[in-house]
Formats: structure tokens, sequence, C-alpha cells
């Protein structure tokens, strides 16, 4: 099969080599010319997957008509905020109403809150039937080492899930189905947000008790939030939702638990993003999320939190202590079975 991989980040590269030691025609598309040749002489993408060798027969370059001539499945593996503008180049390039496009983004777009499948719809006619999302816990470190893998891929055709699930399948990638794009999305997005928060935590040593309650309580806005847009709850209970929850707010690879350990000693966004190489998508997605909560009414005292760290220098510590001591609720009415 020829595969194109937009986007030469971890995750990327991590799919584009798992694609091609499956016998797979397989291109990386990487918007720097420059870095393209790097990469390309290299054989190592040393900012974003050190010590993992590039296999000779993958194509890199920094050109969509090479990257893109005669592909049949492209994978979306750019940052949400580049994202629309890239979908806008390749619908330039393709011409073929037969090439299955699988986002593996996760984030909401800030200026028009939509997800990565709604900036599709919109920008490429006629895709609804060719468009699949996958999303799940699924850190580009431990998949490029084989270290088994669970995530979830959903589409408005379900032919094109079982597609996907078969093109990706290895004895450690395992991919289930689940027809709730909405649900699936929006765990991918909204579990970073929670994951700065966790690392907030991290950073000010308050403890796992602390943790497992913001986590707990974070998947319950995630639930509430996906509720009023559409989405299953069930699905917040899955790879996309808890899954993607657990290993964003726990591993050593998180860059959005990273960045809120930094915010919790203290350190402004401002720097920290100044010595970042990789995109933490819960910055953005932590905008959009607080944009969207406030839209539709939906409470989510975390997200507003953690927004305020990060947009209004509100006080880490200080963020804890108004978390903790608003009105008393009951579990039953605000977590996954309750009202919204």
């Amino acid at each position: 099969m020829n595969i194109a991989v937009v986007g030469a980040g971890g995750w990327g590269t991590t799919l584009a080599i798992l694609l091609h030691k499956k016998g797979n025609r397989v291109s990386i598309l990487e918007h720097f010319p420059d870095y393209a040749k790097f990469l390309d002489k290299k054989r190592e993408n040393v900012k974003f997957l050190p010590n993992m060798s590039i296999p000779k027969g993958i194509i890199i370059t920094s050109d969509f008509k090479e990257a893109l001539d005669k592909v049949e499945l492209i994978v979306l593996a750019v940052p949400s905020q580049f994202f629309r503008n890239t979908v806008k180049k390749i619908n330039e390039v393709i011409k073929s109403s037969d090439v299955l496009v699988v986002s593996v983004t996760k984030g909401i777009e800030n200026d028009t809150l939509c997800r990565m499948s709604e900036i599709l719809l919109q920008e490429i006619p006629g895709i609804k039937n060719r468009l699949v999302v996958l999303s799940g816990p699924s850190h580009a470190e431990e998949v490029s080492k084989n270290v088994p893998t669970a995530v979830v891929c959903s589409a408005f055709k379900k032919e094109n899930s079982y597609k996907i699930q078969n093109i990706f399948k290895t004895s450690h990638f395992r991919i289930y189905t689940n027809s709730d794009i909405i649900g699936v999305e929006l765990g991918g997005a909204l579990k970073n947000v929670i994951a700065i928060a966790t690392g907030i935590i991290d950073g000010i040593g308050l403890g796992d008790n602390a943790k497992a309650a913001l986590m707990t309580r974070g998947l319950a806005e995630m639930s509430r939030l996906g509720g009023k847009l559409g989405a299953k709850k069930s699905t917040f209970a899955g790879l996309s939702g808890m899954g993607d929850l657990i290993v964003t707010c726990m591993s050593k690879f998180s860059r959005n638990r990273a960045v809120g350990e930094l915010l919790g000693k203290g350190k402004t966004l401002k720097k920290i993003m100044q010595k970042m190489e990789m995109v933490a998508e819960g910055v953005p997605t932590t905008k959009s999320a607080y944009v969207l909560s406030k839209k539709i009414k939906v409470d989510m005292p975390i997200v507003s939190e953690v927004y305020s760290v990060l947009f209004e220098d509100k006080l880490a510590k200080t963020a804890v202590i108004d978390l903790m001591s608003r009105p008393v609720k009951s579990e039953e009415e605000t977590f996954l079975g309750g009202r919204i």
C-alpha cells in the first residue's frame, strides 16, 4: 500500500516505521526542507524520536506532490494549530476520491473550536466516508520499541475502521474500533488539559491522593463536555478517555504533564515553551476547552483553573486551594451517569 505520513514528529515517525515494517511503501512529509534533508541523511529523528533508526526504504521529503504521489492512505500527524493549513495544502494536491485519511492529531482548534475531523469535513469536500480518527494511550517512545499498546479508531463508515485495524495492527500494536467519533476525539484532546493539572500536582509535591482525585474528577469533566456535544459517555471509560488520561497524567514521556510540573514549581508558561522542542497540545487545547465549556454552559472547574494558571498568571497553589474550597457535591450527579 502507498502511504504518506504527514508530520515528522515522534508519533508520525513511529507510525511511518511501523507501517513500513508491514511491507507498505511509506513517505514522511516534513514541513521544513532543511530538517527533511537532515532526516533523509541522518536517518534518525534526533529532535523527536532519538536513538531510533528510520529505514532507508522510507521516503523523507518536504514536497507535498512527491509525498502524496499515487497515495492510497494519508496519516495526519501534525499539531492541531497547523492542522487546517496542512489539510488545505493536501486538498490542493490530492485529486483522487479514493484516498483514505486518518487523523492521529489530538486537539481542538482555538479559533473555531473544531475537532480535527470537523476541519477535514470543512476543507476536503466528500471526505466523510473516507475519514478515520485514531486515538488512545500511545507514547511514541514506547510504540517505537514494540511495547504492547492498545488504541482505538473511529469512522463514519464502519468498513474504514476495519481497514485501519488491519493496516496498523501488529503483534504489539492492537487497535479497537468505536463508532463514537466525537467521544474518541474529545477524549484524546481533553486528557492533555487534565495532564497539565496533574503535572502541577507533581510540581507542588502534593502526592498520590491529590493526583487520583484530580484524574477522576478530570474524567468527569471530560464526560460532561462530551455528553453535551453528543458523545457517548461510555466512550470516556475506554481507551481514548480513561486509558489516554492514565498514560498522559502518569508517564515520564508526557509533555503536558511536564509543562504542569514546571508550572507547579513556579516557572512561567513563556519560559517553559521557549525551552520545549515538542508541542504540548494541552496548552492550546486548554484555551479551546475553556471557551467551549463557557459557550455550551458545562461546569469544568479543573479546566477553568488550568486556564487561569496558563493564561491569567494565577499561582498554581492558589488554583489547587480554590478547587478544594468549592461547595461540596454528589458524585452521582456529576459523574458519568449523572446529570450534565
